[in-house]
C-alpha cells in the first residue's frame, strides 16, 4: 500500500508518481484492478480549474483533507470521476485519475462497461468515466480511504515499465487554465484518453473574502 505520506505533498509532485500505480476497487460483485496510465494535477485555491477554488462546500469537502482519500463526484449528469486527494488536511489539492488498464477482473469490468468495443479492452477505463464505471465507483466510495488495507478502494505502487517516457502537457476539456502542462501519461499506452481541448471560458469570478 502507498503511505499516507506519499499523498500528502503537492498534487503535481504526486500525479507523475501515480502512473503506473494500482488502483482495486473491491465489491460483493469481485474486484477489478486498473493499472493508472493518465492523470491531472488540480492545485485547489491556486487553479481556476479546480473543484474547490471558490472555496470548501458540501460536494468538494474531501478535497480538504486528510491526504490518501478519494474524492468521488458525479460530473455532467452522466458519470463519476475518482481523484486523489494531496495536501495536509486543510489544504485542497487532489489528482483525476483519468485512465487506465484492466489488468485484474477483466469479466467484472465488462460487465459494467457494455459500451466498450475494443477486443483487447483497450477503452474500458480510457478516460475518468470510464475507468470509475469500470471500477463500479459511485456516490459511496467518495471519501473512501486509499491507504487501508482490503478496503472498497485502494492503491499500490505498481511495477514500474522498463523504458517508459513520461509525457506532459495541458488538461484535457478543461476551460480555465487551460494551457498548465498538468496532465501527465505514459507515452505510447493505448488506454489513455484523446486531448479536447475545450472552449475558452469567461473571466474567472472574483473570490469571496
Amino acid at each position: 500500500m502507498l503511505p499516507r505520506e506519499f499523498f500528502a505533498r503537492n498534487a503535481l509532485d504526486v500525479a507523475p508518481e501515480l502512473l503506473g500505480c494500482l488502483l482495486t476497487s473491491r465489491s460483493a460483485q469481485g474486484a477489478v484492478t486498473v493499472r493508472i496510465t493518465e492523470v491531472e494535477a488540480y492545485a485547489g485555491a491556486l487553479d481556476a480549474a479546480s473543484h474547490a477554488y471558490r472555496g470548501r462546500t458540501a460536494r468538494n469537502a474531501v478535497m480538504f483533507g486528510p491526504p490518501g482519500h478519494a474524492y468521488v463526484y458525479f460530473i455532467y449528469g452522466m458519470h463519476f470521476s475518482v481523484n486523489v486527494v494531496c495536501m495536509p488536511d486543510g489544504i485542497a489539492e487532489a489528482v483525476l485519475v483519468r485512465a487506465g488498464e484492466v489488468v485484474d477482473g477483466h469479466a467484472l469490468a465488462r460487465s459494467r462497461r457494455h459500451a466498450s468495443r475494443s477486443a483487447d479492452g483497450a477503452d474500458l477505463a480510457r478516460g475518468p468515466g470510464r475507468l470509475a464505471s469500470a471500477l463500479g465507483l459511485g456516490r459511496a466510495h467518495d471519501g473512501a480511504d486509499l491507504c487501508e488495507p482490503d478496503g472498497p478502494l485502494t492503491l499500490e505502487a505498481g511495477k514500474p515499465v522498463e523504458g517508459t517516457l513520461i509525457r506532459m502537457g495541458p488538461r484535457t476539456g478543461v476551460s480555465r487554465a487551460a494551457d498548465l502542462p498538468w496532465r501527465f501519461h505514459l507515452a505510447g499506452e493505448a488506454s489513455v484518453s484523446p486531448y479536447r481541448r475545450a472552449k475558452a471560458a469567461g473571466p474567472v469570478p472574483e473570490k469571496a473574502n
